[in-house]
């Protein structure tokens, strides 16, 4: 992301006055009744999206509407490679993209692999709201979608496309943490996904998730964000999380869903976003080094944590207070060298 370069603390901030101070643990929110509504998201670009969010929130609106909203934002308006219509394709030149979304009462539905439609977190709420399945993928997805109402569209632009002839020209795999944010633009861009979670005036809960995948992946390959209980989890008994990072290890984790259970178990959000981390480095400390993995949570009570396997994961907390704070993360590793 070029909008994130030098991220070295933890202090809510606005966007524009970019002063950290030196320490890697950030302080959660603090601490909000149950009726206090409050929108947080990943990453840098979640600024905007929880302003197109608390534009719900703020009127009365739903926290499941709100995150919808969130999502809309960042697949029509922003334009950034791993999110939405502006996103890099696979390695085959395809554009497919990836979403999730899930009420505090269980309701979820997710799309994957989906071609040529600019909301697919919108064509998630319709599974969820208008089919008795869960996820839908590819074709199918792209189908449903139609019949929905939703125009169909070539989405791939010519900034992606030649993006991708670029890449072909070397033909090589290797994600680097926080490339651009040293400066070095490369596939770290690759694994920036949208995740927003909120809570309304009455204590619902709801998230969603956003991407358009890791660029130049093989064909087909589907990460966390629309796998419910991996790249989002949300209960309104407890909590939500979403993740960002390399998806495969979401996967294996069940991340989001640990997330929320260790909240059930009484840590705070930012416990239970630091313990799911350790617990990612545990299963494989070989791949920990050269990945980044990013938790962001939110318990029913408004308090807010996250926690990140390397150094320069932020996000945005939006609420009556402040609109357009952002803070970084507390992580495992610092900066890689």
């Amino acid at each position: 992301m070029k909008g994130r370069r030098k991220f070295l603390g933890q202090t809510a901030l606005s966007v524009g006055a970019l002063a950290f101070p030196g320490r890697l643990m950030a302080k959660p929110v603090d601490n909000v009744s149950s009726a206090d509504m409050r929108v947080v998201s990943t990453w840098d670009f979640g600024v905007q999206a929880n302003q197109a969010a608390w534009e719900t929130l703020s009127i009365g609106g739903g926290a499941l509407d709100a995150v919808e909203q969130g999502a809309r934002w960042a697949e029509a308006d922003l334009c950034n490679p791993t999110v939405g219509r502006c996103g890099n394709p696979d390695r085959d030149g395809v554009l497919t993209l990836d979403a999730s979304i899930m009420d505090g009462d269980g309701r979820c539905g997710a799309v994957a692999a989906l071609e040529d439609i600019d909301h697919p977190i919108s064509v998630a709420r319709r599974v969820m709201e208008q089919t008795p399945h869960v996820m839908l993928v590819g074709k199918g997805a792209q189908q449903f979608a139609v019949e929905q109402g939703f125009e169909k569209r070539h989405l791939l632009t010519p900034q992606a496309e030649q993006a991708w002839r670029e890449w072909r020209e070397r033909a090589e795999y290797r994600p680097e943490i926080n490339a651009e944010r040293r400066g070095r633009p490369g596939d770290s861009d690759n694994h920036d996904t949208l995740g927003v979670l909120a809570i309304d005036r009455h204590g619902r809960l709801a998230g969603a998730c956003t991407t358009s995948g890791m660029a130049w992946k093989l064909h087909g390959r589907v990460g966390d964000s629309p796998i419910i209980g991996a790249g989002l989890y949300v209960d309104n008994e407890v909590g939500a999380a979403t993740a960002s990072g390399v998806g495969e290890e979401m996967i294996r984790n069940a991340a989001s869903f640990l997330v929320v259970e260790l909240m059930r178990q009484g840590r705070s959000p930012m416990e239970a976003c630091h313990e799911a981390i350790e617990r990612v480095v545990r299963k494989r400390p070989e791949a920990s080094k050269s990945l980044q993995v990013c938790f962001l949570a939110l318990s029913k009570h408004g308090d807010v944590g996250a926690f990140a396997l390397h150094r320069g994961f932020v996000y945005a907390v939006c609420d009556a207070r402040k609109q357009d704070a952002l803070l970084e993360s507390g992580s495992v590793y610092g900066d890689a060298a």
